[in-house]
């Protein structure tokens, strides 16, 4: 989706302008506020620690499954601060996005040498 697509290019580009700004080394709380703050002054609106139930039984259960960020309503971030992207990392993201019921979805690494080196794009 061209719009999906269009939104997903401009988190990257505020994610890209914290990461320089910043530098990798920080907790992923820090990265997500500034993260945030960007999207706020570029006027894309957002969502913080979103809640994520749980369908069961057709029982709605809050389990404490939280999205990092949800922008514009189409799009789940998942922030992380870590070595590397591991495959739990994707899974979570996976999860969360099928929680959610959105289709796209970004895992941002902030520990790296170079932004585009901590991107991961996935789709349902």
């Amino acid at each position: 989706m061209l719009v999906e697509a269009d939104l997903t290019e401009r988190i990257i580009g505020a994610a890209i302008d914290v990461h320089r700004g910043l530098g990798p080394g920080l907790l992923e709380s820090a990265y997500e506020e500034c993260l945030c703050y960007e999207l706020g002054l570029r006027g894309i609106a957002y969502e913080r620690q979103v809640e994520l139930p749980i369908e069961y039984k057709n029982v709605t259960l809050s389990v404490g499954y939280r999205a990092d960020v949800i922008v514009e309503g189409a799009v789940v971030l998942e922030i992380k601060a870590v070595e590397r992207i591991m495959a739990v990392h994707e899974a979570q993201l996976l999860t969360h996005l099928r929680l959610s019921s959105l289709r796209v979805g970004l895992l941002l690494n902030f520990n790296v040498s170079a932004m585009r080196h901590g991107i991961v794009r996935r789709v349902l």
